[in-house]
């Protein structure tokens, strides 16, 4: 199947809405509980965040398309947290599950790392659920370390991967 990646623009937030929500909903069983995952995969709330993020041109998002139907989004930005201020930081990596283990999360990754890499970076860091095995075998298997930084999220814990870009 051919697919296609590119930057994200305004008039892409239901898209990027849906297929953030879609992922959250099949990843996330599980991980954080009913409540907190009913609540951060409300259509209407996803939306309005992208909305916003795509007026302010906040971030570097992505939206790859299969067969020409939006699939997998990803962003990144500089890091938020100022102890890493000099690094980048993949903010989300999302895919609809009816594609996933095909290989379009790694075009994507590719991409967005050639990205950091173009915009001066050296270094980039994620944040993933300590629980999200099927997440944090991905990005292993891709060349991030994991830090041994960890901190609170939700109802759970989000653990810090980090990869230098050569």
């Amino acid at each position: 199947m051919e697919a296609a990646i590119r930057r994200v623009r305004q008039g892409d937030e239901n898209a990027l809405a849906y297929i953030q929500t879609q992922s959250w909903k099949a990843a996330f069983v599980g991980i954080l509980d009913v409540e907190t995952l009913a609540d951060c995969t409300d259509i209407d709330r996803a939306t309005n965040m992208y909305k916003r993020l795509l007026e302010e041109n906040i971030g570097n998002g992505y939206m790859l398309s299969v067969e020409g139907e939006p699939h997998c989004i990803a962003f990144w930005d500089a890091a938020r947290d100022e102890e890493f201020a000099d690094k980048a930081e993949l903010i989300c990596i999302h895919s609809l599950p009816v594609n996933w283990h095909k290989g379009y999360g790694s075009q994507m990754m590719d991409r967005v790392l050639k990205d950091i890499k173009k915009a001066g970076y050296s270094e980039v860091v994620l944040w993933v659920f300590r629980d999200n095995l099927r997440a944090r075998a991905f990005y292993e298997a891709i060349g991030f370390t994991l830090t041994g930084i960890s901190k609170p999220a939700f109802d759970t814990e989000e653990v810090l991967y980090s990869k230098e870009i050569k």
